[in-house]
């Protein structure tokens, strides 16, 4: 088996192993719910709080690579959205939710871990890079949709109520507090005191595990019912069409090899949770999402193989 295989089946097998445990009824799916805080609250701001401390940008912002993942983001977007509005004859509302499942990778649980095994501590750095800019501009992008088609779509809104909105969702956001604290620190050029390096060693290092155990077991609940065809389509955006326009501007843009690779890799990965809040703000479309979610995860573990595979033989 060659190694990058044996990775994908080892990061994928602990989602497996998460899920197993709760459909057997070894672990209730409220551990995986206390297992998702602790790696968002904790354990993953304390990694990028680490990683921004030590990470090498080479003093540029990478313009090409975020351009290169947001066009792909909003080409599945665009694509999952008017397939459910127009193929499936869903509302607006569900257009939304179609559109967020096609292009909303789990760069988090999924995506931290998955770049730290395949890339190791460069790849990490790259996909950071990529988190520290989709995080903002999703939520901003959910806020502002929300206000367009969801319940109160009728009633007027101060545009000053969505920037505050915004602003208080991020600065709240755990991993954007870890980013910038470690943004902040470096800043300073102070070295971290070795007891803090401990600290942060110690629950940044079991991360990725946790993280990855506990999507699996969170994907117990919701399961598969009712619209399948269309949670389908969704997934082939998801899982297709989107890394396949990442790989297409990564060559056009001229990214480095490995920035190239991650940005395909990052395009490839399934949908997270956030298409399923959204579509419970909405009061419509949970179980599409819930289907495209499950489906699309299941499902990757060969898609992605798939791309990574295809980003080496292009970039090398």
């Amino acid at each position: 088996m060659s190694p990058l295989a044996e990775t994908v089946l080892f990061v994928f097998g602990l989602v497996a192993l998460g899920y197993i445990s709760g459909v057997t009824g070894y672990l209730r799916t409220e551990t995986g719910d206390a297992l998702s805080e602790f790696a968002i609250g904790v354990a993953l701001p304390l990694l990028l709080f680490r990683t921004m401390i030590g990470a090498n940008f080479h003093g540029s912002a990478p313009w090409a690579l975020w351009a290169t993942y947001f066009i792909a983001v909003a080409v599945a977007w665009t694509a999952g959205h008017l397939a459910t509005t127009r193929l499936f004859g869903r509302d607006g509302q569900a257009g939304v939710v179609g559109g967020v499942s096609s292009a909303f990778s789990n760069l988090v649980l999924l995506g931290i871990p998955f770049m730290l095994g395949v890339f190791g501590q460069q790849g990490f750095e790259i996909l950071s890079l990529i988190v520290s800019v989709h995080l903002p501009t999703m939520m901003m992008a959910s806020i502002i949709l929300f206000e367009m088609f969801g319940p109160r779509r009728n009633e007027p809104v101060h545009p000053l109520a969505i920037v505050r909105d915004f602003l208080r969702k991020m600065f709240t956001n755990p991993l954007i507090i870890g980013i910038l604290a470690g943004l902040a620190w470096r800043a300073t050029g102070f070295p971290l005191p070795s007891l803090a390096i401990r600290f942060v060693d110690a629950l940044a290092n079991i991360a990725g595990p946790v993280a990855l155990f506990a999507m699996g077991l969170g994907l117990r609940k919701f399961g598969i019912s009712g619209n399948i065809k269309p949670a389908l389509a969704l997934s082939v955006l998801k899982l297709m069409l989107m890394p396949a326009v990442a790989l297409a501007f990564a060559w056009l843009f001229g990214l480095p090899p490995l920035s190239a690779k991650v940005a395909v890799a990052a395009a490839s990965l399934p949908s997270g949770v956030n298409s399923y809040l959204i579509a419970t703000q909405f009061g419509t479309g949970q179980a599409l999402a819930s289907n495209q979610m499950t489906i699309a995860t299941a499902c990757a573990v060969v898609t992605t193989a798939f791309w990574l595979t295809i980003a080496t033989m292009v970039f090398g």
